[in-house]
């Protein structure tokens, strides 16, 4: 049997060990001038990466990340664990009674929100993909529908924190901005499991339907009668077992468990933990502390090593395309933002409110990062691009909240 040999204990506790603690002190600066912790975690990320320290100190470099080996293959799977439980936690803040409440405007700005940047994206990836710098393949459609995904996705976590900072988490405006992005989480989190799925077929095909019908069966069976069955089973492990112990154990088993039951139907391990999560999460059983405690745990030893792995990887600053850019972030923005915006009018609201929900929609944050990350390891855009969609959820996340002050002078209604 391979094991790790003692030289690469070493070396894997002190890249995880360097990750950990860099990433809490950059996400403490981050937040002292108002930037989400994610943000901090990147530009750890960036700094420790080829961009500058790979380039200035090769040698160390290479050997605390090296990108073969036994300990590359030990922060690869760590990584892998980490993006699952993002997913998980992810679901968990996704509360469909929310959606449904919100009622016609929800619908109205959410569907708008996500098919207007998404069928402007999957155009221009598909009639012009020389202005993306892709060439046409036999790969050509999943690329196309991954970009359309991409302009069209938001980013929950960051929008909550956002709104919570601002404190407008609860106003009619707040309220609507999440039950929309907590929609568009779940379409584009599901189109994006497909075009996983196509990727391994290459093409639709009988096995990509079959994948279809199995990801639809277990999204409908799992937010019905799983949700019913983890309900009523929350109180007996909430009071019977130990605590917090048991519902750690309970939650995060029953998500690796969904995670790896999607990755065996044929479709990313994420689906299934996001799933997960949307049916715990949703339980009125479910106690606000072991809520946080799963939420702290998470985001606060997972999340940063993901977050820095990701500018391990590439080199942001070779990598750099001005053009390429400034494309994807004009075209993600207006797009969003006026599909945002018209929904929100045609649901009911004025024009700086809907303006202002349109600003609140652009966060892509860690969706955004997530959404590029995987798409990058599995061949489906070239690094250029990945780069430029790093930079378009820094950019958004970072002017979302000044841009919604902006247009409605902080009066909320």
């Amino acid at each position: 049997m391979q094991t790790l040999s003692h030289e690469d204990v070493v070396v894997l506790f002190a890249s995880i060990s360097i990750m950990l603690l860099a990433s809490r002190m950059f996400a403490e600066l981050g937040r002292r001038i108002k930037l989400p912790v994610v943000m901090g975690e990147m530009i750890l990320g960036i700094i420790l990466g080829p961009s500058l320290f790979g380039y200035f100190f090769p040698e160390i470099f290479n050997k605390l990340f090296p990108e073969t080996g036994n300990v590359a293959i030990s922060l690869n799977a760590i990584t892998q664990i980490s993006v699952v439980m993002l997913l998980f936690v992810a679901g968990m803040e996704m509360q469909l009674p929310v959606v449904l409440k919100q009622g016609r405007l929800a619908l109205f700005t959410s569907m708008t929100s996500f098919a207007i940047p998404f069928t402007v994206g999957f155009w221009l990836a598909w009639i012009k993909p020389e202005f993306l710098q892709v060439e046409r393949t036999d790969t050509h459609l999943i690329f196309s529908v991954f970009f359309g995904t991409a302009m069209g996705i938001s980013a929950l976590p960051v929008i909550a924190r956002i709104l919570m900072d601002m404190n407008i988490y609860r106003t009619k405006i707040g309220m609507l901005i999440m039950a929309s992005a907590m929609f568009i989480d779940l379409i584009g989190w599901l189109i994006f499991s497909v075009v996983l799925a196509m990727m391994d077929h290459r093409g639709v095909g009988v096995g990509l339907g079959l994948t279809l019908l199995y990801v639809i069966s277990f999204g409908v069976i799992m937010l019905t009668i799983g949700r019913k069955l983890l309900s009523r089973s929350l109180p007996f492990i909430q009071t019977k077992l130990s605590w917090p112990g048991g519902v750690l154990a309970f939650s995060l088993g029953l998500c690796f468990l969904c995670a790896a039951f999607t990755q065996v139907m044929g479709v990313h391990a994420i689906l299934g933990a996001f799933i997960m999560g949307i049916a715990l999460g949703d339980s009125v059983h479910l106690h606000e502390k072991a809520r946080e405690i799963i939420h702290q745990f998470v985001t606060n030893i997972f999340a940063p090593l993901f977050f820095v792995s990701i500018g391990l990887h590439v080199n942001f600053i070779t990598n750099f395309n001005l053009q390429l850019v400034l494309i994807v972030l004009a075209i993600a923005c207006i797009a969003k933002i006026s599909g945002a915006s018209l929904g929100a009018f045609l649901g009911g609201l004025n024009k700086r409110s809907a303006l202002a929900v349109g600003f609140g929609m652009n966060a892509r944050g860690a969706m955004e990062i997530l959404l590029g990350t995987i798409a990058y390891k599995a061949g489906i855009i070239h690094a250029d691009l990945f780069v430029a969609l790093i930079i378009l959820a820094l950019l958004t996340s970072i002017s979302s909240a000044p841009l919604m002050r902006w247009v409605t002078k902080n009066n909320w209604g």
